[in-house]
């Protein structure tokens, strides 16, 4: 699996820059993953931006307004940037809908992102990456989210207060009125959390009022919540559903989880403490005493045996 986070796309960005001419004199994000780089490319290029419906109407941005029309002599050389190139439909789809205005503008086309044998699709590239691939900036809506598990708590929803976390009315009143966090839009494939089964009709009827699509609901088969506080097993219990199943990715809350359930499986974890992905190597960079997690040291890891392998 190959992921980016937002670090990352920052850090292409600026190793690819020079490769984009001077020359410019509006950049266009396709919406919405495209927006986020072309941002930071008329950021560092000191160049207008506008979004790509936005330019087909004749607006662009302008600090301290909502936007504003533009004179069409006001720029002649236009690029236009999306994240990423999977199979090239939605940039021929984008280009498609700029037909009208080839003749007006000069228009090019770069992503951040590619697969490989898909770099001849735009102008300029910055970076090829195969797939299964993974952007922290659109996780919660990659299309193979049926083939993911979702802890509930921290994750689809806040976590419940001390106060709230009674075992009794409070936390019942917390299960259907819990503050949403992260709700993806696609269908997940298994919901996989350390509630006790015995709330489960207030987990559902949350979920559905919340538009929460899924395929199974997994919860903890324990009779009270000191009896869950003895087992201490909330990684394992998450893991075990995980392990043996054709899911592909985990969604957890808490670190130390996402470490232990990455442990057990050997398979990917994203972990929405810290936005990062656990991958096999990444528990060797994680301070179990001090609860520091420390993703560089697998880039240094990974490097070594890279030359190693070379």
């Amino acid at each position: 699996m190959n992921f980016r986070n937002l670090s990352d796309l920052n850090q292409t960005i600026l190793k690819g820059i020079h490769m984009i001419p001077r020359d410019f004199d509006l950049i266009v994000g396709v919406p919405r993953s495209g927006m986020l780089p072309a941002n930071l490319l008329a950021l560092y290029l000191n160049l207008p931006y506008t979004d790509l419906h936005s330019f087909i109407n004749g607006h662009i941005y302008k600090a301290g307004e909502r936007g504003q029309y533009f004179d069409i002599k006001q720029f002649k050389k236009v690029l236009v940037v999306d994240d990423s190139v999977s199979s090239g439909s939605a940039m021929k789809k984008c280009k498609a809908s700029l037909v009208d205005l080839e003749s007006q503008f000069n228009l090019e086309y770069a992503a951040i992102y590619v697969l490989p044998g898909k770099q001849n699709t735009v102008d300029y590239s910055f970076e090829t990456v195969g797939i299964p691939r993974y952007f922290q900036w659109n996780i919660f809506n990659h299309s193979t989210l049926d083939k993911a598990c979702f802890d509930i708590d921290g994750v689809l929803c806040v976590d419940p207060t001390p106060e709230q976390n009674d075992d009794g009315p409070k936390y019942r009143e917390f299960l259907l009125n819990a503050t949403p966090l992260y709700i993806p839009k696609a269908k997940i494939g298994a919901l996989v959390t350390s509630r006790l089964e015995k709330y489960r009709e207030e987990t559902e009827i949350w979920l559905k009022n919340n538009g929460v699509k899924y395929d199974k609901l997994v919860m903890l088969d324990l009779p009270n919540a000191k009896a869950r506080q003895r087992a201490n097993n909330h990684g394992g219990h998450k893991a075990k559903e995980y392990k043996d199943t054709y899911y592909n990715l985990f969604f957890e809350s808490e670190l130390h989880q996402a470490i232990e359930i990455n442990r057990i499986t050997q398979k990917p974890v994203f972990c929405t403490q810290n936005f990062q992905m656990i991958f096999d190597s990444q528990s060797l960079a994680y301070n179990i005493k001090s609860g520091k997690y420390f993703p560089f040291l697998r880039k240094i890891a990974l490097k070594v045996r890279d030359k190693i392998r070379g």
